[in-house]
Formats: structure tokens, sequence, C-alpha cells
């Protein structure tokens, strides 16, 4: 089975340092690593305020992961974000190839 490209959209606790923001990324860049996957790019946007209040948060750290991996590891993804005390709100998108322009 070939490996897909993903799109993974988190957004962090406001109250953390752009380090801890940094770590958090590189944690779950290093997860689809290790999975066999491979990190197109992975990256801390900038601290937002949110559109409407989550989790008790009126703003978080947004962080965006382009990723090619092997059509189970979204799952396991998914699973690690959402026991993550960090990471307020999550999703994790298919990208579909697109046809080039004529």
């Amino acid at each position: 089975m070939s490996n897909r490209k993903y799109e993974a959209f988190y957004i962090v606790k406001p109250d953390l340092t752009d380090a801890d923001v940094q770590k958090i990324a590189d944690r779950f860049k290093g997860i689809v690593e290790d999975k066999g996957g491979t990190v197109e790019k992975a990256g801390k946007w900038d601290k937002r305020k949110l559109a409407y209040e989550v989790a008790g948060y009126k703003e978080g750290n947004y962080v965006l992961m382009n990723f090619e991996a092997d059509a189970k590891l979204p799952a396991e993804l998914n699973r690690l974000m959402r026991i993550s005390d960090d990471i307020v709100r999550h999703r994790i998108f298919k990208v579909e190839d697109r046809p080039a322009a004529e």
C-alpha cells in the first residue's frame, strides 16, 4: 500500500513558550518519522485569537504539519493528540492530489 499525503493542524495551549510549542511540534514530527512516514514541513504559525472559547482558552498557538504516511498512522496520531494535555484542538486531513492545470 502506498503512502498518502496528510495535513495535521493543531492548536496548543497559549500559555506555553515558543520553545515548548516547538518541542511539541518536534515530538509529533518524530512520531510520524518513527512510524515510517516522511514530514514535508512542520512548524508553529503564531498565537491567534480563537473564533470561540475552546476548553477555557480564548487564544492558542497554531501548528501545521504536512506529512506522507501509511493510512494507519493518522489514527495513531489522532489518538496521541487527543490524550495530550497541551493540545486544545486538532484535525488531521487527507490531502487529495489535484490534477495539474492545463
